[in-house]
């Protein structure tokens, strides 16, 4: 029987961005440590309630994200210059959808462990 990956585990490959940060001394690459947290799903066997959880939880990151981007752009513009304001914006609002996405994530996996808990 042929063992599926877990693609979704390929996600922690981008924690070693954070030794970039500490080889450079650039404290801000060290945010992307956290995304060793996605080590754990490659034990995890994708079935399809799995893959529509991630489906699920990708929806919500990505609306999250674009609701997100234009009040970021509003705050940015104020708080930077001109030329600062937009990056700024467009890395709070993926990180906000990162963010989106591990929550909903783990609150769809704990409500379908709740779940299967309760069945027994």
């Amino acid at each position: 029987m042929k063992h599926k990956i877990n693609y979704l585990g390929f996600l922690s490959l981008l924690a070693f961005i954070s030794v970039l940060g500490w080889c450079t001394q650039n404290t801000g690459l060290y945010g992307f440590f956290g995304f060793a947290y996605y080590v754990r799903y490659f034990w995890v066997k994708p079935d399809e309630f799995f893959l529509l959880n991630v489906q699920k939880a990708a929806t919500f990151a990505f609306m999250t994200e674009m609701i997100f981007l234009v009040p970021f752009m509003f705050a940015c513009t104020y708080i930077y210059d001109s030329q600062r304001a937009v990056p700024a914006a467009f890395g709070l609002s993926f990180s906000t959808a990162v963010f989106a996405f591990t929550a909903a994530l783990i609150i769809l996996e704990w409500k379908e462990r709740k779940g299967a808990l309760s069945n027994d």
